[in-house]
């Protein structure tokens, strides 16, 4: 997974993420993951955070069709799919990666914000 631990926001990054309906108070993490239709290794990372989702409850899902919305892509500069942007609890990105993650990766990341939940499923 390629990823940077954190994205200047100017306002206008918060700007895209409220226009596509985030609402990133809601929870501790939350993933915000633009996709195509035709894209695998993003099924595959929606299908883990999904499962992420049923143990860690302080974590939330966001995906977007990058199809649908290329003013946002634009905006975020979202050059491949999957692309994930980690936003804290006020909105803040925290991280952002490029590219499928490994699941380990993904669950790493995960749990350093949010912590393994009490299903033992990871």
């Amino acid at each position: 997974m390629t990823g940077t631990t954190a994205t200047r926001d100017d306002g206008r990054i918060s700007a895209v993420f409220e226009r596509l309906g985030v609402q990133a108070a809601g929870a501790d993490l939350t993933v915000v993951q633009f996709s195509t239709a035709f894209c695998g290794p993003c099924r595959a990372t929606k299908a883990r955070l999904r499962q992420l989702q049923t143990t860690r409850p302080g974590l939330a899902a966001v995906f977007v069709d990058a199809e649908s919305h290329l003013a946002e892509v634009r905006e975020l500069d979202v050059r491949v799919t999957p692309t994930l942007f980690f936003l804290d609890r006020s909105g803040a990105v925290v991280r952002r990666s490029s590219g499928a993650p490994r699941p380990d990766e993904l669950t790493a990341v995960v749990d350093a914000h949010v912590g393994a939940g009490t299903g033992g499923v990871s």
